[in-house]
């Protein structure tokens, strides 16, 4: 922003040059121009205002001097002509400034282009306003508040969201922003603030390198960049300053597969750079530049454009023509048609009404100007390699990164710039990362790992004396390593053994920065964390019970049903025999004996529980008694299947009474409020520290009757011994376990997402079922094994069955009754 000193500053300069004269180099009209044959007194001055001296000032004004001469060499009847004033500016915003006041004051021009050094637009804007004279300039911003100025360059905010959107394609969160320390660099920041935050995308530094600044000045501020994490950097200087940078940057080795330049339209030049070590430099370099379509009369302009400065300038000239110097030559045209239009010279308000309504098809695409700028038709992205350029994008408001133009007929759409089109620094195909942690070969991540004897495959760490290297691996290794390597830079570590300590203890030398972080079976515990941070958890929540599988019970069939279940059923079955048999006795026209039909009933009534009866009842009555026995057979059937399968699956578990014991992990905070938790209060506590103590203590020589464990563990235990040991309860009481890493690291969010990532796309599935080869189902929180299905779930379905055989019994006897009776 422009402070209060400097707006002072500049009011002043404005207010002296506009009080005083000031002889300054005039250019005459150009041989083109000067073999025009002038038919009509209305001459148009136009003045011009650059940097003679500069390479993109040279072209600018070749440029122009072609416009003049193409346009009215093609319209040679028009009453109008151009005359150009030429001032050469030498860089100097002084002289700059003086050269514009010149041109309104005293030579009276209908129009300025120029500069293309950068001046206050508020400075420009008075004085176009104020003299009614529009001003087309190669620097500086357009607005609404100043009608008379115009924008001939790559627009600011057009410019931000192509390089937020590069940004973004790559998943890079943090980038440095290195500028020129004056107006011009400052310009973009705004808009880049805005479209980065729109991206999600931090500035992490902001770097202002002013252009008189030394080598060792930028050595110092580019080993200030080498300390941050962050290893994006967008550079917007001129050439002349990027060029120095880079070469620093080389020698400093931060133009490597850790990096990634990336360069705006203002810097992007330097890839044309006649400098070998320059070139060199730049490697692997992204940078953008405005495209302009290719056309007959874009290669017309650029063989002419190229035979004149070849003859002037071997050494330095290029093979394209600068962009700026494209849109000076449209803008000539632009204002050609427009004075021929008026008429009338001396009229600012009736030319710029008319320029504002140009369109033509020019030698940059579809020209016009809107909201005071030239059309953009996006931005070419460049890359640095093999000592030249090459086009590997494209950038378009409409249509975001492409590696085919919008206005470039093709039958392949290329959504994105693809893996392998990008040449990064280093020669890598590989994009950088983005972020890096910053260590040093002597001071690298340090991970606190225990050595653990007895509960192994989570972690089991080996250390070499001799070469004093700790290597480790299991399940909460592969889990950290797979994490690790999925972030968006580097993190070199080394694991650093502990015995015959806790976690607890790490934890503690995490808290006295004595190591970075702690990797293992580490539970995510409150106390724990006043001192540290956890990730978030990578395995299962809560405590489970262990228990063996009973096997040998050849009473085992009888379990679905408890006893009272199975006496009803019996009671109820010998009822509705009885009950069946009555009827049918009192059936009349029964051909058979009460003892024949005693026994037929009876076997009746028992081959309906395989549904296999045969024989014929003769009663309605005795035909609906048997109706409601059957439905109850079928739910008693039903229900008994479920319950054995289920039972033979998983044995119910029911400790001993008051005399149990119940084992946990020994060595660990198990053997406290978890237990107590689990409501197993009133029973014997025992310590275990290993698998193998585990299936000791459950075997039939054993003393244990359950293990209450964390899941982890009893999974890890079951995966080793299956088949012979069941999970028959879970509650989500503990909280699983994490990464432990210092306070402040930024490490855990970033561990922690990717937690979160690997578990959503199956890579944490994998990586357990690597290591819990034979998992079991998990039962839900506070559920429990089948129970013997009892009396009171079938009660209702007895009385219905005891009910209705009564009532048919009741009827049958007054049927009975009432036919003695009538006889």
């Amino acid at each position: 922003m422009v402070t209060v000193e400097q707006n002072k500053i500049s009011l002043s300069l404005l207010i002296i040059f506009c009080c005083s004269n000031h002889e300054l180099y005039v250019h005459s009209l150009p041989s083109e121009s000067k073999n025009i044959k002038i038919n009509s007194d209305m001459l148009i001055g136009v003045g011009i205002i650059l940097d003679m001296e500069s390479w993109i000032g040279k072209s600018i004004h070749r440029c122009i001097t072609m416009a003049i001469s193409d346009f009215y060499a093609l319209n040679h009847s028009y009453k109008t002509r151009i005359v150009v004033h030429t001032r050469d500016s030498k860089g100097d915003l002084v002289k700059a400034l003086s050269a514009v006041d010149d041109l309104l004051k005293n030579v009276k021009v209908q129009a300025i282009i120029g500069p293309e050094t950068h001046l206050q637009s508020k400075l420009l804007s008075v004085l176009a306003d104020k003299a009614k004279v529009p001003i087309f300039s190669f620097a500086g911003s357009t607005s609404i508040d100043y009608p008379y100025l115009f924008q001939i360059k790559g627009d600011e905010s057009t410019m931000a969201k192509s390089i937020a959107a590069i940004v973004a394609s790559y998943k890079w969160g943090n980038v440095i922003f290195v500028y020129e320390d004056n107006d011009e660099g400052r310009e973009i920041l705004p808009y880049l603030a805005e479209s980065f935050h729109d991206k999600n995308i931090q500035i992490s530094y902001r770097s202002a390198i002013s252009a008189s600044a030394t080598l060792d000045d930028i050595t110092k501020e580019l080993q200030k960049l080498m300390t941050f994490h962050t290893t994006i950097i967008i550079v917007h200087m001129s050439p002349s300053l990027a060029s120095k940078l880079f070469l620093k940057a080389k020698r400093l080795q931060m133009v490597g597969e850790e990096y990634g330049w990336i360069l705006t339209e203002k810097t992007v030049d330097l890839f044309r750079s006649t400098n070998f070590e320059v070139i060199e430099s730049l490697q692997g370099a992204l940078g953008f530049r405005s495209y302009v379509p290719a056309s007959g009369k874009l290669h017309n302009l650029t063989a002419r454009w190229h035979n004149f400065f070849y003859r002037k300038y071997p050494a330095s000239v290029t093979k394209e023509v600068p962009v700026p110097a494209i849109w000076a030559y449209d803008t000539i045209w632009a204002l050609a048609m427009s004075a021929e239009k008026v008429g009338v010279a001396h009229n600012g308000p009736l030319l710029i009404h008319e320029v504002l309504k140009i369109r033509f098809k020019g030698i940059s695409g579809e020209f016009e100007l809107s909201e005071g700028k030239v059309r953009s038709n996006g931005y070419e992205i460049m890359n640095a390699i093999d000592y030249g350029e090459k086009r590997v994008g494209y950038w378009t408001q409409s249509q975001g990164i492409r590696r085919t133009h919008p206005l470039i007929n093709s039958t392949h759409v290329y959504p994105s710039l693809g893996t392998e089109a990008v040449i990064w620094p280093g020669g890598s195909t590989t994009a950088p990362k983005g972020r890096v942690l910053r260590t040093t070969p002597n001071k690298m991540l340090k991970i606190g790992v225990l050595k653990i004897r007895n509960f192994k495959y989570f972690i089991d760490v080996d250390h070499d004396v001799e070469k004093n290297v700790t290597t480790a691996v299991g399940f909460s290794v592969d889990v950290f390593d797979t994490c690790i390597r999925a972030l968006p830079y580097e993190v070199p570590y080394i694991f650093i053994s502990f015995e015959n300590a806790t976690y607890d203890d790490l934890v503690q030398k995490v808290y006295a920065e004595e190591i970075d972080a702690v990797v293992g079976d580490s539970t995510i515990l409150a106390n724990r964390s006043e001192y540290a941070e956890f990730t978030a958890t990578y395995t299962d929540l809560g405590v489970g019970t262990l228990v063996r599988i009973k096997k040998k019970d050849m009473w085992f069939f009888l379990k679905p049903l408890d006893m009272g279940l199975w006496l009803t059923a019996i009671a109820s079955l010998m009822l509705t025999g009885i009950v069946v048999w009555a009827i049918e006795y009192m059936n009349q026209e029964s051909q058979f004996s009460a003892a024949q039909r005693f026994g037929t009933i009876f076997w009746l009534i028992l081959l309906t529980i395989f549904f296999a009866q045969r024989e014929k009842l003769s009663s309605n009555l005795s035909r609906f008694v048997m109706f409601i026995w059957l439905l109850m057979v079928l739910i008693l059937i039903t229900s008994y299947t479920a319950t054995l399968t289920s039972l033979l699956t998983v044995e119910q578990f029911e400790l001993a009474s008051k005399g149990g014991i119940v084992g946990f992990h020994g060595g660990s905070f198990m053997g406290g409020v978890t237990v107590r938790n689990v409501h197993f209060e009133g029973h014997q506590k025992r310590a275990y520290y290993s698998y193998e103590d585990y299936a000791h203590a459950l075997s039939e020589e054993g003393d244990a009757d359950a293990i209450v464990d964390e899941m982890p563990y009893i999974k890890m235990f079951l995966s080793r011994y299956s088949g012979d040991y069941a999970l028959v309860t879970s509650e989500p009481i503990t909280s699983g376990f994490a990464f432990i890493f210092k306070r402040g690291s930024s490490l855990v969010e970033d561990v922690s997402r990717e937690i979160a990532r690997i578990r959503l796309d199956g890579t944490l599935a994998s990586l357990e079922n690597k290591w819990f080869k034979n998992r079991l189902s998990v039962p839900a929180r506070n559920s429990t094994m089948t129970k013997a299905l009892k009396l009171d779930r079938f009660g209702g379905l007895f009385i219905i069955s005891g009910i209705t055989s009564i009532l048919a019994l009741m009827m049958s006897i007054l049927c009975l009754l009432y036919a003695k009776i009538e006889t």
